[in-house]
């Protein structure tokens, strides 16, 4: 009968070492009909646990049917022997009950699991959604196919030597599968398996790579790392960072790095590179995000492939000249309008732009006093006053540079409305690629505002404080200046949460602002942090002045924009927004 054991596993939870894991071997006998009816006939599992059996549950199952000849020869079990028996809803519970708490062990599971989690939707009972081992796959991950040329139960029975044989009977077989899982786990260990995310691993695909011997051999880095969360560094033969990487459990993120689950060229090269892992234990998650981004920005490790430069981006600015025109810079400026991913991306902004806002087009620069250029064929067809002929007067020009500025800083969203104007117009005359072509263009436009805007406003803050619940009662804490994290701590259950978050923003880190919209924050710092702020629950403590974003920005557009499914906009990560 079932025993009283620890709750049900989650997956947040299976770096459990494998000697502290219940397993439930479980084998069924049906009818030959599918798992769409109630064609379990008996039902067998074994209760395990640091290789002990700690209980057993066997039952017949009478499915309401016959049973045909051909299974009544393969199994012996014939539909008078059933008669009688429990049907499959009365028997459900106790299976469940039996499950509860365990890793649900099968040879070729997908086919019990199926009659399970169909018997459950049929007779009205939740799947507990265990996870899931599968013997056959694990002992075709870990047995070469010159050892096991098949992986059949009896097979593999024949060749560990087990004492019990499967016979075709549910117990029986539930048994012998057992011991073949018993054999198995003894020829893992020379894989750097050790907890069962590293088994379920494995097992899962069957081709997995086999950990070098320098990956077995390098299992030791791990032993100094902390099992706490934060950021973690591998370092080469010259103290060089090959590769910066954050966790929830450093010490369980770093150990499988050496075992057969990590199936990563390029990491793999680098495990055998790395001389020395060294760990920075964090408060929490966006602590360690954040404290990651500028690791990577300091070190630019050869094998990461992401955010090594969280500094880069495309701006589109106004030029400081008396006739302003849009250029693509590097760096941000005052009343930029990015960042963007690319060149290219920044370049099509800046085309839309120049369709909603009289700027000139051309690149040459144009003096205040005596311009004395020859007007271009753009003067001729009315798209230019011609500044540089002297044409327009720089109070003139003037209503257009402030038209971009309020544009860019959310101020006035009329140029947004008379480019959609412009696409209904299109669309009412049956020019519809040209209707499309602008529609696409204008909602672009709207998710790079809508995204500048929205950091600018919380870059723009002097001090921040924020609290999410971090799911047992207490609080995970951050103060905020100007766009970057100045510190970070924890309020645990019990503990007031305004003394510590007092003391956090007393120690914390000095932020001075600096140019451009988002006052010198890096752009993945500040999305982090906003995503954080917006997301899981987080409450506002402390704003100083009040966080807010403008009232005629994008983000009021944000409906239309995503509606017309423009393709998507590539942010300076590379991260897809549209």
């Amino acid at each position: 009968m079932p025993s009283t054991e620890a709750p049900q596993l989650s997956f947040d939870e299976l770096g459990t070492p494998l000697r502290e894991v219940t397993f439930v071997v479980l084998d069924l006998e049906t009818t030959g009909g599918s798992a769409a009816g109630d064609a379990i006939t008996e039902i067998g599992a074994v209760r395990i646990r640091g290789g002990e059996r700690i209980g057993e549950l066997a039952t017949l199952v009478d499915p309401g049917t016959g049973i045909p000849p051909n299974v009544v020869a393969l199994t012996g079990i014939t539909t008078a022997l059933v008669t009688g028996a429990p049907r499959l809803p009365e028997v459900l519970p106790t299976l469940l009950e039996f499950l509860s708490g365990s890793v649900l062990v099968a040879h070729n599971a997908p086919f019990d699991v199926g009659f399970l989690r169909a018997a459950c939707e049929r007779h009205g009972r939740v799947w507990p959604r265990p996870p899931v081992l599968c013997t056959a796959r694990l002992a075709r991950a870990v047995l070469p196919r010159s050892e096991a040329p098949s992986v059949r139960l009896g097979a593999l029975a024949r060749l560990l030597g087990t004492t019990t044989l499967p016979t075709h009977r549910a117990l029986e077989d539930a048994r012998a599968t057992v011991e073949v899982l018993h054999h198995l786990l003894e020829r893992i260990g020379n894989l750097g398996v050790q907890s069962l995310e590293e088994l379920l691993t494995l097992a899962r695909d069957a081709s997995a790579h086999r950990p070098t011997q320098k990956q077995r051999q390098k299992r030791r880095l791990a032993e100094p790392v902390p099992s706490a969360p934060g950021v973690y560094l591998f370092r080469g033969p010259r103290d060089e960072v090959l590769y910066v990487g954050t966790s929830g459990d450093l010490r369980r993120r770093v150990r499988s790095y050496f075992t057969a689950g990590e199936r990563r060229r390029r990491v793999r090269e680098m495990v055998g590179l790395a001389e020395r892992v060294d760990s920075v234990v964090c408060a929490h998650a966006l602590e360690a995000g954040v404290r990651e981004l500028r690791l990577l920005a300091a070190h630019k490790p050869r094998y990461n492939r992401r955010s090594r430069h969280p500094d880069r981006g495309w701006w589109v600015a106004p030029t400081a000249e008396a006739f302003p025109r849009l250029s693509v810079v590097t760096s941000p400026r005052a009343g930029a309008l990015g960042p963007f991913g690319s060149r290219s991306s920044a370049r099509a902004a800046a085309e839309t732009l120049l369709e909603v806002v009289p700027l000139r087009r051309c690149t040459q620069r144009i003096p205040a006093r005596n311009p004395s250029a020859a007007p271009c064929v753009l003067h001729e067809l009315g798209r230019c006053k011609a500044p540089c002929a002297g044409y327009q007067p720089v109070d003139d020009y003037a209503p257009a540079v402030a038209a971009l500025q309020a544009l860019v800083a959310g101020q006035d969203d009329g140029a947004l409305r008379a480019l959609a104007d412009e696409i209904t117009a299109l669309a009412d005359r049956e020019r519809f690629e040209a209707a499309a072509r602008r529609r696409d263009q204008l909602a672009r436009l709207i998710v790079a505002l809508e995204r500048s805007q929205r950091l600018a406003a919380l870059a723009a803050l002097p001090e921040l404080v924020g609290a999410r619940p971090d799911g047992h009662g207490g609080w995970e804490l951050a103060v905020l200046r100007w766009g970057r994290l100045a510190a970070a701590g924890v309020a645990r259950r019990g503990t007031p949460p305004m003394p510590v978050v007092e003391a956090l923003r007393r120690g914390a880190q000095t932020v001075l602002p600096g140019p451009g919209p988002l006052y010198g924050a890096p752009a993945e710092e500040v999305r982090l942090l906003h995503r954080w702020l917006t997301t899981g629950g987080t409450r506002l403590v402390y704003s100083e002045p009040n966080w807010s974003e403008p009232a005629r920005g994008a983000a009021s557009w944000g409906g239309w924009a995503r509606r017309a499914r423009p393709a998507p906009v590539v942010d300076a990560s590379g991260a897809g927004l549209g």
